[in-house]
């Protein structure tokens, strides 16, 4: 597909849709030409407009496709695969200022917003209600219309699901600017093909989200969290099947090396409460009392205990799970601080297999000579693995790098894993996909952008192209 290059007619018809709110030239941020992974490229958009509604959006994209304008959609940019910059340049449509909660309805116990809501924000306006929005992604200044574009996970998922699990309808401006109503308050719905997860996990490649409902669940009375060490790395991470077969349910299961925490310790200014050990499990329970929480904790810890861990230690406080979950939260800032960069691998493998995974990676590590940092979701088997470039020229980076990424990706599709747990392809894992997924589902998808996006205008370059 050849794409128009944007005119100042063309900006000039953008401005009266989005009056003050429309970029040109040196009037656009850098910070719009890339996403958390710089390391993946910058591409420069060039115009951007802020829209306020789904008229805007829908205006736009009418434009766009009338005039063979690439146009890529975008949130907070807090992605780490390169899913929402301009490869084509072209229109950046910036959904960060439609960030109204609409609705609460505790009837239903769902929660209407727009797609540029902050995670954190709508967790924090349903939790006042004595309600949860359970997925529980790293990054909490993501916007909640991005989670669903990556169908994001996060630490919660072992026992509540992802993000898909919650969507319940959604408002959606197709490529041509046509708006469609997918889904809604229903709890079930087996009426015709469901176009609505096709949209959940998409990329922004099918069709821009204007408006969001999601299903909520009471907020639970009491929480508590494990944090268990162990000596050996493999024991940690083989006693999460066993904790799972105890019909123990966890509400996160995750797991986490020394090295990762002192550089979270480094990065925060803050102590870990241990880090005595090799490898840990942190573990969070929750229940409606103390009782129900209290017997599934128990069992855990006995479980891990006659696994071989060294001891347990009990968060049972705010500040305590403050110092346990803040350095988990820092984990993936503290290892960029650490590299001038690095390349990130997000492959999901089942759950028996994370230890065979893990020790796999600390082979590459020792074999290709450059350090790796991991930790994930042990829970779910969500590894996110980190390659440092650290002091290596460019072209011996370029050189170790490679054949590390392949064999990772590699090694995960032998395990009977997948390419992404939650971070999504973007521009960067496209090749990793193709050769995981194979001709047939590749042209299978191909087939479906194309049923929505005929002009390949909608976040070109993105997931399957």
């Amino acid at each position: 597909m050849t794409y128009r290059r944007v005119t100042e007619a063309d900006v000039g018809v953008l401005e009266t849709i989005c009056p003050g709110r429309t970029y040109f030239g040196e009037e656009i941020h850098d910070d719009f030409s890339h996403d958390e992974m710089v390391e993946y490229g910058k591409y420069a958009p060039e115009v951007v407009v802020e829209v306020l509604n789904t008229a805007e959006v829908s205006a736009i994209m009418k434009y766009a496709y009338q005039n063979d304008l690439p146009v890529t959609p975008r949130g907070s940019g807090t992605g780490l695969c390169g899913g929402a910059v301009p490869i084509h340049g072209g229109i950046i449509l910036s959904l960060a200022k439609m960030n109204r909660i609409l609705e609460i309805d505790e009837e239903n116990t769902t929660v209407t917003t727009e797609p540029g809501v902050l995670l954190m924000d709508l967790a924090k306006a349903v939790a006042d209600r004595d309600l949860l929005y359970p997925p529980d992604p790293g990054e909490k200044s993501a916007t909640i219309g991005g989670n669903v574009m990556t169908n994001a996970g996060g630490m919660r998922a072992v026992k509540y699901g992802v993000t898909r699990d919650y969507v319940r309808g959604m408002e959606v401006v197709l490529p041509n600017g046509e708006v469609i109503e997918v889904g809604g308050k229903v709890a079930k719905n087996s009426s015709g093909y469901s176009l609505k997860d096709l949209f959940i996990g998409s990329e922004g490649t099918l069709g821009i989200i204007t408006r969001l409902t999601l299903k909520l669940i009471p907020l639970p009375k009491r929480t508590v969290s494990l944090l268990i060490p162990f000596n050996d790395l493999e024991a940690c991470i083989d006693a999460v099947p066993k904790i799972i077969m105890a019909k123990v349910v966890p509400t996160a299961i995750e797991f986490m090396e020394k090295e990762v925490i002192e550089a979270a310790e480094k990065y925060l200014g803050k102590h870990f409460p241990d880090k005595s050990a090799n490898a840990y499990l942190l573990l969070t329970f929750d229940g409606n009392s103390a009782a129900e929480v209290e017997s599934q904790m128990d069992q855990a810890a006995q479980i891990c205990l006659d696994d071989g861990a060294v001891d347990v230690f009990i968060s049972d406080t705010e500040e305590r799970q403050e110092s346990v979950w803040s350095a988990r939260g820092a984990f993936l800032e503290a290892i960029k601080s650490s590299t001038p960069s690095m390349d990130e691998c997000d492959v999901v493998v089942p759950r028996n297999q994370v230890a065979r995974f893990v020790k796999y990676v600390k082979d590459l590590e020792r074999i290709h000579q450059i350090r790796i940092r991991s930790f994930g979701h042990a829970g779910d088997g969500n590894l996110h693995v980190y390659v440092c470039k650290d002091d290596l020229s460019d072209a011996e980076w370029k050189r170790r790098l490679e054949p590390v990424m392949q064999a990772m990706y590699d090694k995960a599709g032998e395990l009977g894993g997948q390419v992404s747990g939650e971070h999504g392809i973007g521009h960067a894992k496209t090749e990793f996909l193709r050769k995981s997924v194979g001709r047939i589902q590749l042209d299978l998808m191909k087939r479906i952008k194309l049923a929505f996006d005929p002009k390949n205008i909608l976040n070109p370059g993105k997931v399957c192209w």
